[in-house]
């Protein structure tokens, strides 16, 4: 496979130095990704740079993960408006072990192949390394009229609400550089890829590695994935979505790329997955038949849950969206664990009613009048179980006089009361 073909038709170039691709057709080549690790969990933005290590691992090459671990206790500018706040050796120690158990998902860091992924972390050689070294070793060898010159450090220091840019930050591009350098020197890494925010510091490596050693480094960088309504991917109104199912769950998960428009399918869908060319479009050509079928979200959604959760998850967040939208059973809706059941039933009107009232027995139409005013009245409620339009937890109500006690509870707590096709109700017990 052509890594940078691969990536041509997949639209994930943006721009790359001249001689990239020679390099790549040369040998087998090394090309790393900064990650920040300054969260214990990758969040959807960072996978286009993962997606691009597992690519180039594809093509017969070497990747390289490395976690910023001394540049995450500074903060890049770019794109930023403000510092970041600084984290402790402890809490970045914890973050790396998090992103590369979620990173070996994607790449192979355990075969004996030459082209096995690494993860590295600049905090291994930047913690000893002493300011007078650095400001001798590297800081020399770049003016400080090439580093103003960098786009990222030019909108900072020209933004009008900008408090200006700290030392701290402007040293960034030359940390940034060096690891380029120190990775060059001890693994022979060619190549730094990343967004095409990062095009001024990876090219300052470049040109660090030119400067210091006579050789030749390259860089290639991806366009900054949007959305077709111009907002910003991955990012929903409870913040971002993360790859740790304690932030977002497997079936929120699977449900943000189920959710996406038809144009940003075809776009996320070469991007996010490693389905072939000749497959994706004949997926493509498929969904434009029958749009309303959903082809390209369905197959997107699933490709990316399985590779970031599992099959099993992937399973239960279509066994649980159709608890919403179909017509499940009870026994499916008792198989969901309470975060997967919370998240189906976000945004549905909510009661709270005592376990204790449950514990004595009550009956239906009286828990669902007095206790929680699902219904306004038992006149109402008595017509509708008598037309068959009420369920208690998936099974039809035959009985408004029917007591419920605490053996009806899902998880031992909830209570999910349906009043006609589309209404929903979760009940509470506490």
């Amino acid at each position: 496979m052509n890594f940078i073909e691969e990536l041509q038709w997949r639209g994930m170039i943006h721009t790359m130095m001249p001689g990239t691709e020679e390099q790549l057709k040369k040998e087998m080549t090394s090309a790393y990704v900064g990650i920040d690790p300054t969260a214990d969990s990758l969040h959807i933005g960072h996978l286009v740079g993962v997606m691009m290590l597992k690519h180039f691992q594809l093509s017969g090459h070497k990747p390289i993960a490395l976690i910023g671990g001394a540049t995450g206790m500074i903060g890049d500018p770019s794109g930023k408006s403000a510092e970041r706040n600084l984290l402790d050796e402890q809490t970045l120690r914890h973050n790396q072990n998090c992103l590369q158990a979620q990173l070996a998902k994607f790449l192979d860091f355990t075969s004996d192949s030459p082209n096995a992924a690494e993860l590295v972390n600049n905090y291994d050689w930047m913690k000893d390394y002493s300011f007078l070294d650095f400001i001798r070793d590297i800081g020399k060898h770049l003016t400080v009229n090439y580093m103003m010159a960098k786009e990222s450090v030019k909108k900072r220091l020209s933004s009008e609400s900008s408090v200006g840019m700290s030392f701290t930050e402007f040293s960034y591009q030359l940390l940034q550089g060096f690891d380029f350098l120190h990775l060059y020197q001890t693994k022979n890494c060619k190549l730094q890829m990343g967004g095409s925010d990062q095009w001024g510091n990876i090219t300052t490596g470049t040109e660090l590695i030119r400067r210091k050693t006579g050789g030749e480094a390259f860089a290639l960088v991806c366009p900054l994935i949007t959305k077709a309504d111009g907002g910003k991917f991955g990012k929903t109104e409870s913040g971002n979505v993360w790859l740790d199912r304690r932030y977002t769950s497997p079936y929120k998960f699977y449900q943000f790329w189920l959710n996406v428009s038809d144009a940003d399918a075809e776009k996320y869908i070469k991007i996010f997955t490693a389905i072939n060319k000749t497959e994706i479009e004949a997926l493509i050509a498929e969904h434009t038949q029958a749009p309303h079928l959903r082809t390209l979200q369905k197959r997107l959604a699933q490709e990316v849950t399985v590779m970031v959760h599992s099959l099993e998850d992937y399973q239960a967040a279509i066994d649980a969206s159709s608890i919403l939208f179909g017509n499940s059973t009870s026994d499916a809706l008792r198989k969901l664990d309470e975060d997967t059941l919370l998240a189906v039933f976000d945004g549905v009107p909510q009661f709270s009613i005592s376990k204790s009232e449950l514990e004595l027995g009550v009956k239906a139409i009286d828990l669902l009048t007095d206790s929680a005013p699902v219904f306004p009245s038992k006149g109402e409620m008595r017509k509708l179980v008598q037309s068959g339009g009420v369920s208690l937890n998936k099974e039809k109500l035959e009985n408004q006089d029917l007591i419920i006690n605490c053996s009806n509870l899902l998880n031992n707590k909830y209570l999910l009361i349906q009043k006609g096709k589309k209404n929903y109700y979760l009940l509470t017990a506490e």
